[in-house]
């Protein structure tokens, strides 16, 4: 059997990614791949790139790691855009939207927000009909297979569904959860690589770490306009429309 962590939405949010990858590193899993949004929102994505770069294996994008890299003139961006520099904003451009895997005889299928889209917000409390499109393919996809299993980061919100025999979860956010203040990530558990059907878990994690902490880190990096990045961290309460 396979360990796989799952970590998405750090935000450049890195006592809680340090306490997440601790947490991970005593449960001696075997990889860790990302869901995206390794920056934005809080002031270290800089060095969130850089530990997401040496410890995970597989890496795809989120919408703050798209749009990131586009003229603007926000200061907030900007300011993002300058602490990231060029080589980094360059990977963060060409990482892939999907992973794509068979694991107990399933084929999964991991994204950022949607197949379709890095863009597109789908929520637990949406339509069936809505949520079923996130087991389809798209051009973005490396398979035209429906997945039998879809994953996904993006909406800052853990859960766990069955819809008509397919699993939808999402890994919710390490570092800025909006359900609850603590760090969230998933563990699968099955037969990496195999087609024949046999036993696959999903472990949903909540890992407590030192938010005053980074809270003082916002304040000291002299990001503009943290209040709101702070407001959500101390309470996993959503306060602006940017994610």
């Amino acid at each position: 059997m396979t360990q796989i962590a799952l970590i998405s939405d750090i935000h450049g949010n890195i006592p809680a990614l340090e306490a997440v990858l601790v947490d991970i590193q005593q449960r001696r899993v075997d990889a860790i791949y990302c869901l995206g949004d390794l920056i934005g929102k809080g002031p270290d994505g800089d060095t969130a790139v850089d530990m997401v770069r040496t410890h995970c294996q597989q890496v795809i994008k989120g919408n703050w790691d798209d749009f990131i890299g586009k003229e603007t003139d926000d200061p907030a961006l900007q300011w993002q855009q300058q602490k990231l520099g060029t080589e980094r904003l360059q990977y963060l451009s060409s990482l892939p939207y999907t992973i794509e895997f068979m694991m107990s005889g399933k084929w999964i299928r991991l994204f950022h927000a949607s197949p379709r889209s890095v863009y597109e917000r789908i929520q637990p409390w949406h339509e069936q009909e809505k949520r079923a499109t996130l087991f389809h393919s798209s051009a973005l996809c490396g398979s035209a297979r429906i997945a039998d299993v879809a994953g996904y980061g993006d909406i800052h919100n853990a859960f766990h569904q069955h819809l008509e025999g397919r699993t939808l979860f999402n890994t919710g956010s390490v570092g800025n959860p909006l359900e609850m203040p603590e760090a969230s990530y998933v563990i699968l558990d099955g037969s990496y690589e195999s087609g024949i059907p046999a036993p696959l878990n999903f472990q949903f994690i909540r890992v407590p770490y030192n938010i005053e902490q980074a809270v003082q880190d916002a304040i000291q990096s002299g990001m503009p306009s943290p209040e709101d990045y702070i407001l959500e961290i101390r309470t996993g309460r959503y306060q602006v429309k940017r994610l």
